[in-house]
């Protein structure tokens, strides 16, 4: 029998991890990565780039009002999202295919460090400012023609990798 979500069996937890959007604009995206962010307990969402769509109306159909309870911010520039990383220092991981991206299978978590994890735009990936600062770069291994999958459904994926 299926349980409610008052009966299900799954303890809250929370992970030292924020999960870094840099320049996604799509509202069903936005919405669908609070949803998962939540799910996934993460500690906060950081939104880069200027004008983010964060209407709520638009927002909470995929969101399913977990917008509310997830920390979230934007920083706009590039540069300031860098300082903040940095000054904070997390263990920065983007998830990106590049000429030196790894397996997802072997992302090193340090023990003991909060983890940034980057996730690139819809339409251009990661910033190449944001890649040079990362500590590691990983990509999820595919298997068919098409090099790319939507941002949530990678973000799912690595999100559970990291949490399991």
């Amino acid at each position: 029998m299926q349980l409610t979500h008052e009966e299900n069996q799954f303890k809250r937890k929370t992970f030292p991890i924020t999960l870094v959007c840099d320049h996604i604009y799509f509202q069903q995206n936005i919405g669908s990565l609070f949803r998962i962010g939540e799910a996934f307990g993460v500690e906060k969402i950081i939104f880069s780039g200027k004008d983010i769509p964060l209407t709520p109306r638009k927002i909470n159909k995929t969101s399913r009002s977990t917008h509310l309870h997830v920390p979230h911010f934007i920083i706009e520039e590039t540069k300031d999202l860098i300082t903040y990383l940095i000054e904070n220092n997390f263990e920065i991981i983007a998830l990106e295919i590049a000429s030196n991206s790894k397996p997802l299978k072997e992302v090193i978590l340090p023990e003991n460090k909060k983890i940034a994890l980057l996730i690139g735009s819809e339409i251009d990936g990661i910033c190449d400012e944001l890649l040079k600062i990362s500590n590691q770069i990983v990509h999820i291994n595919m298997f068919g023609n098409n090099s790319s999958m939507n941002v949530v459904q990678a973000a799912s994926i690595a999100l559970y990798e990291i949490t399991s």
